[in-house]
């Protein structure tokens, strides 16, 4: 069987909410995965079916690839957010953001699929101040470099019912009753991933998207002590938020890397919040402009 779209991390926080748009749409999907125990919810969706596969094995890909149809789309959603420290990055942002997008642009030129959106991040930039960043920078540039049809995302920090961002905070709120915040005038502007999620399945029927990259923004701008607060509310809780010096943030984030826990937060997330991660001066609010969607707030997140 031949399918419409090819959805690489589509297992994930948001794969979960497009693979259902798309279906709604009337595509048929293929996602692949390594955690198909994981995968629940998705198997209730009839037109998406999941494959047991590695994507990061170059003949796995180069066989995804030959099941989807030559009018077909690619779409990848991978993302991980931590790695050791190294220069450019880590092993794991380069094989995550680099060789991946490469080795897709290479599976679909020989299958001679075409049209391929990527997930990138606001703030990509190949000489920019954390790992995540340059990471992400280099993949758009593999991206862009090709010669597909592509269309690059580059979204804000994504809220929702089941985000590692927002969620993270109301955790901690339930926890200490009061917590010294490093960064705290740090800037965000997040987004809604159901609005993301709209973009990337609008995009599939809009042929002027291609070639441009844009960023994803929720209407409004936060510092990082006004989305602790918010988390606070949310939980219902009482937490004194106490803003403290920069490199306490380093020392609470090197803590966290060396417990035997998943990481909830890095050196390298702290090195990320030294530039605004809002849309830039006379940016284009792509969701309002281009896609015409009304954007979803924080306030209203469920």
């Amino acid at each position: 069987m031949k399918y419409d779209i090819l959805l690489i991390g589509g297992n994930g926080f948001v794969g979960r909410v497009l693979a259902a748009q798309l279906q709604a749409e009337g595509y048929s999907v293929l996602l692949p995965t390594r955690h198909l125990a994981a995968a629940r919810e998705l198997r209730l969706l009839p037109k998406v079916h999941l494959e047991d596969a590695d994507v990061h094995e170059f003949d796995a890909l180069q066989e995804l690839c030959s099941c989807i149809k030559s009018n077909g789309a690619v779409i990848n959603l991978v993302g991980v957010l931590h790695d050791k420290p190294a220069r450019p990055y880590g092993k794991v942002f380069e094989a995550a953001h680099v060789e991946l997008p490469k080795n897709i642009i290479t599976a679909m030129q020989m299958h001679g699929l075409k049209r391929y959106l990527h997930m990138s991040a606001l703030g990509a930039d190949s000489t920019g101040p954390s790992m995540y960043q340059r990471s992400k920078g280099d993949g758009e540039a593999a991206v862009k470099a090709s010669n597909l049809d592509w269309t690059i995302f580059r979204p804000s920090v994504i809220f929702g019912a089941h985000d590692q961002f927002i969620n993270l905070f109301v955790r901690l709120t339930k926890l200490f009753p009061a917590m010294p915040l490093a960064n705290s005038d740090a800037q965000f502007q997040p987004v809604s991933v159901d609005d993301v999620a709209t973009a990337f399945t609008k995009a599939l029927k809009m042929p002027s998207t291609i070639h441009h990259a844009y960023d994803l923004v929720g209407p409004t701008v936060y510092s990082m002590k006004e989305i602790v607060e918010f988390a606070a509310r949310k939980a219902k809780t009482r937490c004194a938020i106490i803003p403290a010096p920069d490199f306490v943030g380093y020392l609470q984030a090197l803590a966290f890397e060396f417990l035997p826990v998943p990481t909830l937060m890095s050196r390298d997330n702290i090195d990320s919040m030294k530039a605004p991660n809002i849309l830039p001066l006379n940016g284009l609010d792509a969701l309002t402009t281009v896609f015409g969607i009304s954007r979803r707030t924080l306030e209203g997140m469920k």
